[in-house]
């Protein structure tokens, strides 16, 4: 993930739901089961795998069959020991007893998590390693690898997965995203290849996205079974021979053929998870429902709508709403630049709230900074006795409601359209608005000047708002 802008709050299953999800996880379970099989006689060589001879007895034991089934026993096993699940009691003798972890598996959702987390590292580190059999032509004598000669670098090669796999948090949580969907192999290699300024990739650029694709495909293969995702893998008849006949009728169109991929619920888990080790800050629905209402509205400034909609009602079904109503009313109130934002919010946060909270709207109708959106919302919902504003307020929210939407859209085409009607509707608008006492009047009139279509009205936009900047001493 290139972009430094904050993330998008994820939607979290809840942890009770995860844990059961990791539990049945393939190489978690298997895990488990070799973790309760092991016994006296069982061996690990210097490494702490599994000694090769028993590993037939662990697929067995397993129920795997097949030319995979001793390289998949092998996988769990290690992770039975990266969890510790499993503990090596004596290195030379390579005798093992079971892990105090195993007991954990029976525990609380958190620490049933906490050891899926740590086989989540385990395959990711597996799916950054190179086929067993390059690594093993890759040997020297002294049974080194030369990586050289592998055309792999380990530090690279994790650094890609992140990034891929970054890549793929972030469009599913972004809300113009797939959501729940899969995305295409294809798209999610383009997006560590192609740079964004390119047109019409190139040649070359076009084999680095089929190497990355095959390189993925193997990826997503080692890590479906730590249930991270869910994954469709590339069509084997695009990798055959291409002078072989296709077994039957091939869809050349059906983007599916080329590697199909979503994040499931744990793996968004398991990413957030990741993200916040890091330090990178990853929000998520729910973060801010024990929170006060000053952190609510700004905790929510950066939120895509929906995403602010339901954090803004789990913190709003945690209180009584006259309280909650008072407390958003409180702290949308301020002179600094982020208030026009959090007033937006609080506005939006009170269509939530129902004609119980009537009161603490009526408390603020001579409040310069509230009048207005409580004269609004009253309005809005039928309410009697609700003074009118004074021209002074109407000019002061069409102010602040233009640099809220400023500050959360910036120039956008719905902004631009109120601009424009705005400007339509008063024809004195620029002549008194310049006069307006709030902190943001002179930004809101220059973007006016900026937004508007109409040469005309442009001008007058930025005259006004160089009187507004010289009423300010700016």
């Amino acid at each position: 993930m290139s972009d430094s802008s904050p993330l998008p709050p994820v939607r979290l299953h809840p942890e009770a739901e995860l844990a059961r999800d990791a539990l049945s996880t393939p190489l978690l379970a298997r895990a488990a089961r070799l973790a309760r099989w092991a016994g006296e006689d069982t061996r690990v060589d210097a490494g702490g795998g599994l000694v090769e001879e028993q590993l037939p007895t662990a697929a067995a034991h397993l129920g795997l069959t097949g030319d995979d089934a001793a390289a998949s026993a092998s996988e769990a096993w290690r992770v039975a020991v990266d969890t510790g699940l499993v503990a090596i009691v004596d290195e030379e003798e390579g005798t093992v007893a079971t892990g105090e972890d195993l007991a954990l598996l029976s525990g609380s959702p958190q620490d049933v998590l906490g050891v899926w987390l740590t086989a989540l590292e385990t395959a990711l580190a597996d799916a950054s390693v190179p086929d067993l059999d390059d690594l093993v032509d890759a040997m020297d004598g002294g049974g080194e690898v030369d990586f050289a000669s592998l055309d792999w670098d380990p530090q690279a090669e994790q650094e890609f997965l992140d990034g891929v796999l970054g890549n793929l948090y972030l469009l599913t949580v972004s809300e113009d995203g797939p959501g729940d969907g899969p995305v295409p192999l294809p798209a999610l290699a383009a997006s560590m290849i192609v740079p964004s300024d390119m047109g019409e990739p190139t040649n070359d650029v076009l084999e680095q996205v089929s190497d990355a694709m095959m390189r993925l495909d193997d990826q997503f293969r080692v890590l479906e079974p730590v249930g991270i995702v869910e994954y469709q893998p590339v069509d084997e008849a695009l990798m055959a021979d291409t002078d072989e006949e296709p077994a039957g009728v091939v869809d050349e169109t059906d983007v599916s053929r080329y590697g199909m991929v979503r994040l499931t619920p744990l793996g968004l888990y398991g990413l957030r998870s990741r993200l916040l080790e890091a330090g990178i800050p990853a929000p998520a629905v729910g973060d801010l429902a024990d929170k006060g209402a000053d952190a609510l509205l700004d905790g929510t400034s950066t939120f895509p709508p929906s995403a602010a909609q339901a954090e803004t009602e789990q913190w709003l079904d945690r209180r009584e709403p006259l309280a909650a109503v008072r407390e958003l009313l409180t702290a949308a109130r301020g002179s600094d630049s982020g208030a026009p934002l959090r007033r937006l919010r609080c506005q939006q946060a009170l269509s939530l709230v129902g004609a119980v909270t009537e009161p603490a709207l009526r408390e603020v109708l001579d409040d310069a900074e509230l009048g207005g959106l409580a004269r609004v919302w009253l309005t809005e919902r039928g309410f009697g006795d609700v003074p009118p504003p004074s021209q002074d307020m109407v000019f002061w929210l069409t102010v602040d409601t233009i640099a809220a939407q400023l500050a959360a859209e910036g120039n956008s085409e719905e902004l631009q359209a109120l601009v424009e009607g705005l400007a339509q509707q008063h024809g004195g608008f620029f002549a008194a608005a310049w006069r307006v006492d709030h902190p943001a009047t002179a930004d809101v009139l220059e973007a006016m000047g900026r937004l508007h279509p109409d040469k005309r009205v442009a001008k007058e936009a930025r005259k006004a708002a160089f009187k507004a900047r010289s009423q300010q001493g700016g």
